[in-house]
């Protein structure tokens, strides 16, 4: 979400132009009917707006919102400024044939969608009914009801803050980094979270958000020097666990996060 939002931020640049042509790869267009739905959409469109919720970001025209999603290692570029630097994921280089899909403006300049993993995507009217509340703005009842399950104990912590269909805007490094200076075990089920749990996990989401925001970026947290192979915690030197918890590779502190 944080490297999200920088690239809303970028894109605030090019509200007011007009797109002279847009384009995309099968890889970037496979949600569409096809990549010349793409560039038919978006061709002469005046851009007038941006928004994101959670990890989807968009352009508001006068004709279809444009919607961006960047995989592991998508990367938006204004010509050659990019939104964030040293993604944690991303291959650290630039290369023309990694470019998948963008808009050319009237202005001269080019808004481009960079992605070596070919996981990104372009999306035309994207739905956010699905998305969840977004974690730079939740509020402490929207946190409640993103925790609440429907029967039983419910899903392991970690797997509920990575579903953004409850909490838009988490992602792997962020949710680990959350929970790291929660002291919570990211196995434990949301059903067993008590008040006061629930409280901590919130404040020390917010904080995350803040301070990694600050720093630039979700790869900039204070867990990430443990997050190697037989690594230990940064903040207590015991052996940091790592295993996967809603489908991706986590880890955590095995003395204070409980």
């Amino acid at each position: 979400m944080l490297e999200v939002e920088s690239y809303r931020v970028l894109a605030d640049s090019v509200v007011g132009s007009r797109v002279r042509r847009g384009f995309a790869d099968g890889y970037a267009a496979k949600g569409l009917h096809s990549a010349q739905a793409w560039s038919d959409a978006v061709r002469g469109r005046h851009i007038t707006g941006t928004g994101r919720q959670g990890k989807l970001l968009w352009l508001e025209t006068d004709g279809p919102r444009l919607g961006w999603r960047f995989g592991m290692t998508g990367v938006l570029l204004v010509d050659s400024t990019a939104g964030i630097e040293g993604l944690f994921y991303g291959p650290h280089t630039f290369r023309e044939d990694w470019i998948r899909a963008g808009l050319e403006l009237e202005d001269g300049r080019r808004l481009v969608l960079h992605d070596p993993r070919r996981l990104a995507r372009v999306l035309l009217d994207p739905d956010l009914d699905d998305l969840g509340p977004d974690v730079l703005t939740v509020t402490r009842a929207q946190f409640a009801r993103s925790l609440r399950v429907e029967r039983g104990e419910g899903p392991a912590v970690k797997a509920r803050l990575l579903d953004q269909s409850h909490l838009a805007g988490v992602g792997n490094l962020l949710g680990d980094e959350a929970l790291f200076r929660a002291c919570l075990d990211p196995r434990t089920p949301v059903g067993r979270l008590d008040e006061e749990t629930q409280n901590r996990l919130w404040r020390s989401l917010r904080a995350t958000v803040r301070t990694l925001g600050r720093r630039g970026g979700s790869h900039t947290g204070d867990h990430m020097p443990g997050r190697i192979p037989g690594g230990v915690c940064p903040r207590d030197g015991a052996p940091m666990r790592v295993e996967t918890i809603g489908g991706r590779t986590t880890y955590w502190c095995s003395r204070h996060q409980t």
